[in-house]
């Protein structure tokens, strides 16, 4: 039961993290979200296999935590690369008027 309200907080995260961050034009509505719910399950599941008390509040702090650390980096690397090659994409296309002449 847990594990169903940390999937459901880093949902909450990634979606905060897609609302709040610059770029958001430039990735899809669930990919921000849907990162923040699987490094929030991942790191959940990872810490109750090493031992730690799913009782406890340092296994929540953890998971949260990754979970806010992993949307906001991913976001923010996501959007840089996708302007990135959106403008490259446009140069080429300015260029040679056809995006298979690499």
């Amino acid at each position: 039961m847990e594990l169903l309200f940390v999937a459901l907080f880093g949902a909450v995260i990634g979606l905060a993290a897609r609302y709040f961050l610059p770029g958001r034009s430039t990735q899809g509505s669930v990919l921000v979200p849907a990162i923040g719910t699987v490094a929030a399950s991942a790191v959940w599941v990872g810490l109750t296999w090493l031992g730690w008390d799913w009782a406890g509040g340092w296994i929540w702090w953890v998971s949260l935590g990754a979970a806010t650390a992993a949307s906001v980096v991913l976001n923010l690397v996501i959007s840089r690369r996708r302007i990135h090659a959106d403008q490259r994409m446009l140069q080429l296309l300015a260029k040679t008027g056809s995006p298979d002449t690499a």
